[in-house]
């Protein structure tokens, strides 16, 4: 008997998500934690995450008027007093998740730029490096990611080439992979974020806890393993 040897291919993970979403921002460090913590496991699954592109208000101004909570009353007609319960409570799950949100120095913007640069920190490889410093800048700093400067400035900070991320962003080079993203979107009927798809076949909304991003990391793993397990071939 003679076995075949086959490579366990990786779990991919998609994430739809926005940049000025804070439900995206919580759903990533959970999704971190929970596979960090599958990590530990003697069989470790073995991801890769890609982060793809969302506007939850594409049309909203770059410069924006007002506060947070001027924004989600005008936006969503809602009660100014439930706007800033939603924003109490949004802040203390972020608490949770190790972020410290300030809404009361965020600049809400148009983030189809931020997007693009995210489209271009993939191209070097840095996509998750300037996904994590996009969100901190702009749930945690107040940074308004609208402008090219700022983001220019972020690209470098993120250890991207200052120079190559302006010619991007001013070229629009990357806003037709944007526009890509959120066709697949479409296709997949996602209509809020954030969305992670897994293998291309199982999909789970929302920002779930460390611990049930974990089970579905060991569950699709434990897939994966079966299905590249070798398989007994009989000899002449």
């Amino acid at each position: 008997m003679t076995e075949s040897l086959s490579r366990t291919d990786p779990i991919r993970i998609d994430v739809w998500s926005d940049i000025a979403c804070p439900w995206c921002y919580i759903g990533k460090r959970n999704l971190e934690a929970g596979l960090g913590a599958a990590s530990a496991d003697d069989d470790a699954p073995v991801v890769e995450v890609t982060y793809h592109s969302f506007e939850l208000s594409p049309d909203t101004p770059v410069d924006f008027e007002g506060s947070e909570a001027d924004f989600l009353a005008g936006h969503k007609g809602m009660p100014r007093e439930q706007v800033q319960r939603m924003l109490d409570r949004v802040t203390g799950v972020a608490a949770d998740a190790g972020l410290e949100y300030r809404f009361d120095v965020l600049q809400h913007t148009n983030t189809v730029r931020a997007h693009e640069l995210l489209h271009f920190a993939k191209a070097q490889g840095a996509q998750q490096a300037m996904t994590e410093r996009l969100m901190s800048a702009y749930f945690t700093e107040g940074r308004h990611l609208g402008r090219v400067d700022e983001l220019v400035a972020l690209a470098e900070e993120a250890g991207l080439d200052a120079d190559a991320a302006r010619t991007a962003l001013e070229s629009r080079q990357y806003l037709d992979a944007v526009r890509a993203d959120q066709a697949q979107a479409a296709a997949y009927g996602i209509n809020g974020v954030p969305f992670f798809v897994v293998d291309g076949k199982y999909g789970v909304s929302g920002a779930q806890p460390p611990e049930a991003f974990a089970q579905i990391a060991r569950q699709v793993w434990s897939e994966h393993r079966t299905a590249s397990a070798p398989t007994a071939e009989p000899t002449a």
